[in-house]
């Protein structure tokens, strides 16, 4: 798989037309394409340095203790030295250039990963392997299976009939159903390496994009000339399934792929907290001018008035002839005095608090799942805060709400429904995991993983009921799902769609075994018995009939048609004496639809050898005709699937992952908006969205906006917006002519009572992503409940994700499992990875990971909101004491002459914020909690606060014979007072609190006589002047009521205002939460059959062409018994184009997903 790569193409040069030539590497490189190199890194060893610095004095904190280094190494102005500022600068630079490093590192490992991969390129005759980094455009590359697609690739030939392959797209569009891929029949027989070495051609296609689903170009070969379009090309990401080898040219390489191409860019992510220490620096910076400016305007005015009188026992080394100028020297002094208002230990306890925040995630074991052996990650130490203010999560479908599973649950047949457990006393009973799962092992073909729990079933299969029987045996016929059988009894089927796979599993598993398939004939095992099928014909799925049939021969001679679909079209097609059962197995879906379960309707019909013969003709006359081919044979199916007898009905669950359901509803109660943005279809998107209870049918509207033009969707997303405003005008940009009774945009959104949900595609959403309408949908997203955006494109989830970021002033989170996620997952404030079955690219792209969606809840709701409480407190209290501490320096100007002297001992200014004081509040940042976890996930309403920004601090308090004994005395009092001050805002205490608190104000007395005894005097006569202060002032009585009278008067006033504010104006917190329900809800509707409306279209026609059968198998294992008409049918089919959309992943392998 890939690594999270960066698109840098538009470094390279634009091209309108691409010309690459097989086997041809001088001229190839003549037009300086991309080569299939990777890099992501930002650094090199020369280019680190002056880059990572260029970088970290951007943050405006960094530039501002430079300044006052440079101001501290003038001597005119510095009463301080310039070490105590240089030392912890280079410290935070250090710190933070080995934490970028080492993240660059990681990077760059990945890269090499990544390009060191080996392939087997085509050099000079032989085979030879060769690092896809080495890989150039116009090389000739074998692939094997189960191998990765190094570049995007011209199919040429593979091991499999008519140069067919099988590919994986997960890490593309989060499909894992197998595709197939054709190489052009001129090519398709180049399987040795002469015919490769000769090989000359030279494709003229489009320039490097980003569409996933279209490629244009032209193969010129021995003149002649070759449409080629996406069904020929391999892009890279792909996986080879199923295909033993195959050849391909390379297209595109390296940051030209299309994968590359829809990577989003990495961007460096910073937190709301970030640009509010930014701004801060600047107030304070301002604030800090304004001491300056006061105090060097009270020392000029000093200096004018009364300098002289303190000449005689003060007198002046050099005169001062202008007091205008000592006004001037002394604002320098004062800023380099007062500095410590915003000092640099600040950024550095951030970062202590955000990586400990980080491992609280890391260790969090209610987030550690057992069964893959996977715990929470914090992949970034940057915005854990930013985890408590999120108001939009932008979430992928499969693999991230769903298990991508399909599982069949229950079923109606005959008017009878199967699938729930009864008591004794004929009460349903909840299925667990410790109820008892029928034993299939009268089976000896049936799968394992395989479950159900209703034994009734089995036993009517056991009596031969008829109707049973024809039920699974119209699932184990009517399917276009291919075979594999690995060894004898291991059974892997390749689906089409994961339904697909599901219905056929549960026929096999029932009995009704699905053994083989060629082009002419279906072989079953039905219930022990090999019964083979001669298969006449397949009237095969689209978008428009929402079904498909087969029509087949019993042994018996007898012809049957088996239909499966949507219930509103096989209702329709009815006979009417089938009204009763219609009526009965309609309530059953009803049910079933209730529950979110996936539904579709099964039919059949016995046909007559005349009619049928008849029909033949006139079906192989229609296919092949040129023009309005599928209309005709729509009219031809129509006609013969009238008049059917209805089977029953299945019911299969795509099996959301535990806990989704109630994680988006405790999400909706905190007002977190959950915008789904899939690759999956409409239909099956919406039929998540009611699982999820996203979509309820209590909703007052669900507006599926679906235009093909511009102009159509305009009026929809018009439509829609004026419905739910109830305005009568819209202007003609789609901007509502506003009521008076309507201010702007945010008051619609709290007038607006009913709840709408809206629906979007992709081609509409590309039309609604314009200019002129962007703001128009994204005004109609905020107006819903629900916003589900399905067939969208990994460029359009970040194209979505990014309109909501730019437009709203809100925090966003992506959260996916699959390389189509990596995009939004990038441009997203947060971006979370689920590391499930598509790899790591998702998570080698976020920020945090972990392995299910349910522990999003606690990752925001606890984790974040902690997070974001405990850094706004944190902020608090660090800016409190040190105002507190410098402003004492700004009162004491007005009673030391404005001289710039500092009141407090050296040592005490060198480890105030580093010893003295730096702990507790450490302690409280990493500790503290206002609720429990569980208070937290119960009631997610305390989370809003973060929302709108706001936390619950309390406001500063007030500050407070011999300079050394004033200078103690203050520095005690203002020690005791921030170190009570943070035990009276410590809402959560711990061991490591007390310690920190208490055991502060131990060391500080501890080195404050150490320091000022004689001992250290003796020694360092010059570095500690107050020898004996501290033993003899703090002997006296009265320095101690000073003490505490000063502790007082500065702690009474905070906690007076604390009261009054939990009284006047609580918060949330403060009030006690109100009990917030869950709510769920039960469907009704008739929102049913989503299969069938999600099916894509199928490949009867490459079944019945024989195209995908192996040479030996569709030789050997033909009916004699065919009709000429049916070999004529499929020699006209021979000729016709592959069409081809898809063939899924092993059902018992990896699940199939449709994402």
């Amino acid at each position: 798989m890939e690594t999270q790569q960066e698109c840098a193409c538009d470094k390279l040069v634009r091209e309108e037309e691409r010309h690459v030539k097989a086997n041809a590497r001088d001229y190839n490189e003549s037009f300086s394409y991309a080569d299939n190199h990777i890099k992501t890194s930002k650094y090199n060893v020369l280019t680190f340095l002056p880059i990572n610095l260029f970088e970290q004095f951007q943050r405006v904190a960094n530039a501002y203790f430079l300044l006052l280094l440079i101001l501290q190494l003038i001597p005119g102005i510095s009463s301080l030295s310039w070490f105590t500022t240089i030392v912890p600068l280079v410290l935070v630079l250090v710190i933070t250039a080995v934490k970028d490093a080492t993240d660059d590192f990681f990077r760059y490992k990945s890269d090499q990963q990544v390009n060191n991969r080996q392939s087997q390129v085509l050099i000079s005759g032989s085979l030879q392997n060769e690092k896809w980094m080495k890989i150039r455009v116009g090389d000739i590359i074998k692939l094997e299976n189960n191998q990765f697609v190094a570049a995007d690739i011209l199919l040429l030939s593979s091991s499999e009939p008519y140069g067919l392959c099988y590919i994986e797209t997960a890490e593309l569009d989060g499909e894992t159903n197998l595709k197939v891929r054709q190489a052009l029949t001129i090519t398709s027989d180049f399987g040795d390496i002469s015919k490769l070495m000769d090989f000359d051609g030279e494709v003229i296609c489009e320039p490097p994009n980003n569409k996933l689903d279209k490629f244009t170009g032209t193969l010129h070969l021995r003149d002649s000339k070759h449409p080629l379009d996406n069904e020929n090309l391999l892009l890279r990401g792909c996986v080879l399934r199923n295909t033993e080898w195959c050849f391909g040219m390379v297209i595109f390489a390296g940051l030209q792929t299309k994968l590359m191409q829809n990577c989003g860019r990495t961007t460096f992510k910073r937190t709301s907290i970030d640009k509010l220490m930014n701004t801060l620096v600047l107030w304070i910076f301002a604030f800090l001018i304004c001491m300056g400016v006061v105090l060097a305007i009270g020392n000029t005015l000093w200096e004018s008035w009364t300098d002289r009188n303190f000449q005689v026992f003060l007198p002046w080394d050099d005169f001062q002839s202008s007091a205008v100028f000592s006004g001037f020297l002394t604002f320098w002094s004062y800023i380099i005095i007062l500095n410590t208002v915003m000092p640099i230990s600040l950024y550095v306890s951030v970062e202590v608090l955000r990586l400990g925040h980080s491992y609280f995630i890391n260790w969090d074991q209610r987030m550690y799942h057992s069964q893959t052996n996977t715990a929470a990650e914090a992949r970034t130490t940057t915005l854990n805060e930013e985890l408590g203010q999120v108001e939009y999560v932008f979430s992928d479908k499969t693999g991230t709400l769903t298990q991508n599973i399909m599982v069949f649950k229950k079923c109606s047949i005959n008017g009878q429904t199967y699938g729930d457990v009864y008591d004794e006393f004929k009460q349903k009973m909840e299925i667990t995991e410790k109820t008892d799962c029928v034993d299939f092992s009268f089976n000896p073909l049936y799968d394992r993983g395989f479950k159900f729990y209703d034994g009734r079933l089995v036993e009517a299969i056991k009596l031969e009921d008829p109707a049973e029987q024809d039920f699974f045996r119209l699932l184990a016929l009517c399917h276009t799902v291919m075979p594999e059988e690995k060894s004898e009894g291991h059974l892997v089927y390749q689906a089409q769609s994961p339904d697909e796979g599901a219905l056929v599993t549960a026929a096999r598993n029932f009995g009704f075994v699905f053994r083989t398939r060629t082009p002419e004939t279906i072989t079953l095992c039905e219930l022990g018995r090999a019964v083979t099928y001669q298969l006449l014909a397949i009237l095969d799925f689209n978008n428009v009939r929402k079904r498909m049939s087969v029509i087949v021969r019993n042994p018996q001679g007898q012809i049957k048609l088996y239909s499966k679909g949507a219930d509103t079209i096989i209702f329709d097609l009815l006979d009417p004496s089938n009204e009763d059962l219609m009526y009965t197995t309609s309530e059953h879906l009803n049910g079933f639809a209730g529950e979110g379960l996936r539904t579709l309707a099964l039919a059949y019909k016995d046909l007559d050898e005349d009619y049928f013969e008849v029909w033949m003709k006139k079906f192989i006359s229609a296919s092949t005709v040129i023009e309005n081919r599928e209309d005709q044979l729509a009219v031809l199916y129509e006609e013969i699937e009238q008049g059917l007898k209805l089977l029953g009905a299945t019911a299969i669950e795509d099996k959301l992952q535990d806990g989704v359901p109630e994680t988006i509803a405790s999400l909706a109660l905190a007002d977190i908006k959950i915008w789904v943005l899939t690759g999956d279809k409409l239909e099956t998107a919406m039929n998540i969205g009611y699982s999820c209870h996203m979509l309820r049918d209590d909703m007052n509207e669900v507006f599926v906006i679906s235009g093909h033009t511009l102009l159509e969707v305009q009026q929809q997303l018009r439509s829609a917006k004026e419905q739910i405003l109830g305005l009568s005008r819209v202007s003609s940009a789609g901007h509502v002519e506003k009521a008076e009774m309507f201010a702007d945009g945010s008051v619609y959104e709290e007038t607006i009572i009913a709840e709408y949900a809206l629906v979007i595609n992709g081609h509409s959403l590309a039309h609604a992503m314009e200019p002129q309408l962007e703001h128009v949908l994204l005004d109609l997203a905020c107006l819903c409940k629900t916003v589900i955006c399905c067939r969208v494109t990994p460029m359009q989830k970040a194209q979505v994700v990014e309109l909501v970021k730019g437009h709203k002033r809100a925090v966003t989170l992506a959260i996916g499992d699959g390389a189509n996620d990596v995009s939004m997952i990038k441009t997203a404030h947060i971006g979370v990875g689920i590391s499930g079955q598509e790899g790591m690219q998702a998570v080698l792209a976020s920020d945090y990971s972990f392995a299910q969606f349910r522990y999003l809840r606690r990752l925001l709701l606890v984790h974040g909101r902690w997070s974001y409480f405990r850094m706004c407190n944190f902020l608090w209290y660090f800016f409190y004491k040190n105002f507190a501490f410098t402003l004492v320096h700004f009162w004491y100007g007005f009673f030391c002459g404005f001289s710039a002297q500092t009141v407090y001992d050296q040592w005490f200014i060198t480890l105030f914020n580093i010893v003295y004081t730096s702990l507790p509040v450490l302690a409280m940042g990493l500790f503290d909690q206002d609720v429990s976890d569980q208070n937290s996930l119960h009631y997610p309403s305390l989370y809003k606060p973060g929302q709108s920004k706001t936390s619950s601090s309390t406001n500063d308090g007030s500050y407070i014979s011999d300079q050394q004994v004033f200078a103690v005395t203050i520095a005690t009092s203002l020690v005791i007072v921030v170190n009570v001050q943070i035990g009276l805002d410590t809402h959560y205490w711990t061991v490591v609190n007390h310690f920190f608190v208490w055991g502060s104000l131990i060391v500080y007395f501890a080195i404050l006589f150490a320091m000022q005894s004689d001992g250290m005097f003796g020694i360092f006569t010059s570095s500690f002047p107050f020898v004996g202060t501290a033993r003899n002032c703090l002997s006296e009585k009265s320095v101690w009521l000073v003490i505490l009278l000063t502790s007082v008067v500065c702690v009474v006033p905070g906690m007076a205002v604390s009261f009054l504010r939990v009284e006047l104006f609580p918060t949330l917190t403060d009030k006690g939460p109100q009990e917030q329900s869950l709510r769920r809800v039960r469907r009704t509707s008739s929102h049913r059959s989503a299969y069938a409306f999600s099916h894509q279209q199928g490949y009867g026609e490459l079944i019945t062409s024989g195209k995908n059968m192996k040479m030996s198998t569709a030789s050997s294992t033909g009916s004699p018994g065919r009709t000429p008409q049916s070999s004529t049918w499929i020699e006209n089919m021979l000729k016709r184009k592959n069409a081809v959309s898809g063939v899924s992943d092993e059902i018992t392998g990896a699940p199939a997903k449709t994402d």
